[in-house]
Parts: structure tokens; sequence; C-alpha cells
């Protein structure tokens, strides 16, 4: 009944109910897509692309895009591109002083990146695009018949399908940012991944009540408790912060500068200040191994995405692209600036300077054992598929896929939160009924 009744009050704002129907109408545009195949191609004969990307790094990119990339969808390359070409300016706005400035300059310059962020988009997609048509026709193991037209025209024609389809997409994630509810790009990254939930999970049933010694319906009932308990650890560190008391001298109440003995803040640093992009950079930097040990036996090892050394590279890789995102994306000096100009100081700490020192000292500190709760989260589908799991519903036991779902809706979820507290309703969330109640 407790959710019925918040259930009624989400809709009884309209704004809010607005936002969210027009949130699950671009969505659905989205899979509707998403399940549309390119002209020129046979969907009955896509059993081969299907089989190629059950696993390993096809099988996450074939998720992210919620399984258009297996279908050979309009939408095969998805909001990937995107995310590509935003890591891309990210990481240049650190070495390139145009985009330093842009950054500096509010919101004008937030809208000349995100133009930059678009065009380069255009550029990746149109790079991505011939390759993903030359893969499906070579790679993949499709035979001629599952063509319908050959030639330049299917080329052609399919290039410029595939870079509108992820121009489409970008488009309806901006959408859904703006006139919406939540990050509209990680909202169809995640609508994408749970898309794929069903399928696994009956796959799964199906495996371990029909095959002799899997375990029946006891193995099922004890893989999900085991994934509650994965989903509550991976909440706790997207929440997890760590807060750095702040004492003010001054604070400007209603335009007038009042001395306030002993008012305090805090500056909550995040323990995993650097969300899921590490595990994103490191996989990109897997490609590389997992290219190179095609040519060299030696190596070959790598190529096994579950296997040991594969792991080892990758938690590390995640452990270092950590503290790299997390250096390039806090600005301790900055955040010791503005705390110094507003008047506020750490009890203890000179500020300026030391304040910066102490702040970057305490994020490097806290990001440690962040780093390493995320590494372990990332590898823990290789771990579970050593326990006869199948690799489909592994991917739900950590790694991206279950750290942008519950930070998704985590977001989500304070943002519906906001709304009924600013319209006096319990929110959806815990900390909203506790501030409620301290206020009556």
């Amino acid at each position: 009944m407790n959710l019925i009744n918040r259930l009624k009050e989400i809709f009884s704002i309209e704004e809010l109910k607005n936002k969210i129907l027009l949130t699950i109408g671009l969505i659905a545009v989205y899979r509707f897509m998403a399940a549309v195949p390119l002209p020129g191609v046979d969907p009955l004969q896509l059993a081969a692309l299907k089989d190629s990307t059950d696993g390993g790094l096809l099988g996450l990119l074939n998720a992210f895009t919620g399984g258009a990339f297996a279908r050979a969808s309009v939408m095969a390359l998805g909001i990937m591109p995107y995310i590509s070409a935003s890591i891309v300016v990210q990481l240049m706005g650190i070495a390139v002083p145009y985009l330093q400035k842009l950054q500096k300059d509010g919101e004008s310059g937030r809208k000349k990146i995100t133009q930059i962020t678009r065009w380069l988009t255009i550029g990746i997609t149109l790079v991505q695009a011939p390759t993903y048509i030359t893969a499906i026709k070579t790679q993949f193991g499709l035979g001629p018949e599952a063509f319908l037209v050959s030639g330049a025209t299917f080329w052609i024609s399919s290039i410029i399908i595939l870079t509108a389809g992820t121009i489409f997409a970008m488009w309806l994630g901006e959408r859904i940012t703006d006139k919406g509810v939540g990050n509209g790009i990680s909202l169809l990254i995640t609508v994408g991944i749970i898309a794929n939930f069903p399928a696994a999970f009956l796959q799964e049933f199906v495996a371990k009540t029909t095959n002799a010694g899997a375990g029946g319906v006891m193995m099922i009932l004890i893989e999900v408790i085991v994934w509650f308990i994965v989903i509550l650890l991976t909440v706790l560190l997207v929440t997890a912060v760590r807060k750095i008391a702040v004492q003010y001298a001054r604070r400007t109440v209603a335009g007038n500068i009042q001395n306030v003995a002993g008012s305090r803040d805090y500056i909550p640093l995040k323990l995993n200040a650097a969300g899921v992009m590490p595990i994103i950079f490191a996989q990109a930097i897997m490609f590389l191994p997992v290219a190179l040990a095609q040519k060299f036996p030696a190596i070959a090892s790598l190529q096994d995405i579950n296997g040991l050394w594969y792991n080892v590279i990758f938690a590390l890789l995640i452990i270092i692209f950590s503290y790299f995102y997390t250096a390039i994306t806090i600005p301790t000096n900055k955040m010791a600036e503005d705390l110094k100009r507003s008047g506020g100081f750490i009890p203890g700490i000179r500020p300026g300077k030391d304040t910066a020192d102490r702040l970057d000292s305490v994020l490097s500190r806290i990001t440690f054992p962040g780093s390493l709760f995320l590494a372990a989260l990332s590898i823990l589908p290789a771990i579970v598929v050593q326990f006869g799991v199948q690799q489909s519903w592994a991917m739900f036991y950590g790694g991206t896929s279950l750290i942008i779902m519950v930070g998704v809706a985590i977001d989500t979820l304070q943002q519906i939160n906001s709304y009924l507290l600013n319209r006096h309703y319990d929110g959806l969330m815990k900390t909203g009924n506790s501030n409620r109640k301290s206020n009556k």
C-alpha cells in the first residue's frame, strides 16, 4: 500500500507525470528502432551473428545496445559512439587550452562543448559503421544469403542509416535529459541492458532445471540471493561518501552577510568518484591484448575474458584508471579556492594550498578501497562463471552493467524524490523521509 500511495503522489503532480510519461515514450521509441533491421539484411539469417555476440567484449557491446548489435539493427551502434566522443572530449580538456577555457565559461562553454561532442560523435560513427558492416559480412559467419542487397548500394545506405541511428539515439537521450526524468544517455544504456535480463534469467533457469546435477530450483534461489547481495554492495559503493567537516566564519543569509558562530557544513567526497569510467577505459584497453593474442600464441590465454590473466590485468587497469579519472575530474585546488572565497575552512587546516593538500590526501586514501571494490565487482562475472553460471546471466553479477543500472536507478529516484519533497510529499528514499520528519 505504501508503494501505491507513492505512485499516486507521483502522478498527482502534473509536471512530474508528464516528464515520466515523456521519458517512457521516448525509451519505447528507442527500443522499437532497435528491433528494425538494416535494409538489405535478412533478419531470419542472423543466428550466426547472435552466436558470435553471446559472450566476450562483443557480448557487452551487444548488451549496451539492447541486442541491436546482434540484430544488425539501424541502431546497431546505439549510443556508444556518443559515449566514446564524450570520453575523448573530456580527456582532451586536460591538454587542450581551448577546451579548458570552454569548461570555465559556464553555460555558454558547456553548449559549445556539447556541440563539439556531437560533431565528434558523427565522425566516430562514420568510422565505426563501415567497420561494423565489414565485420558482419566477413567475421561473424553470415553467408551471402543473409544479404538481400550487395555492392556499393548496400554499403552507402547502411553507413548513412547507422550514422542516422546513432544521431537519433543521441537526440532521444538529450530530450530525455532536458524534458524528462533522469540522465537520458544513461537511461538508454540501462534500458538496453535490462532488455537482456528476461532472456538471460530464463536461459539460466532452463539450464539449472533441465541438466542433471545442475542444482535445480534451489541453485537458482541461491544465485538470486547472491545477486541481491551484490546489488546491495553496489548501492553502497555508488552512494558511499567521506564527509569532510567545514566551518564557516560568515554566511550570506537573504543577501546580508551575517556572523554565524559555529556554522558547519560538509564536503562529500565519494568513495568511487570515477563511477563506471575506469571499467570503460580498462575494457577499451583490453581490446589490444585480445587482438595481439590472435597473432601471438604465447599470450593466447588473454583471449579468454573469464581467464585468470585477462582478469588480473583488467583489475589492475581499473585500479590505475580509478586514480587517473578521479584526479582529472575532482579539482581539489578549485574546491579549496571556492571554499576560501566563501569564508569556509576545514577546522585545523589553513585555507588555500593546505586545504587542497588535505582534500587531495583524503581523496587518494578513499580512492584505494573504492578502486579495489570496483575491480572486484568488475571481475565477479568471470568468477561466478566458474561455478557453472551462464555467461549471459553472469553479466548481471557485476561489471559495467550492474554499476550503470544501480547508478542510473539511484539518480532517477533522487530526481523524482526532489520533486516530491518540493511538493511537500514524503520522498521515495529514506533520506527524504528522514529530512521531512526532522523538519516537523
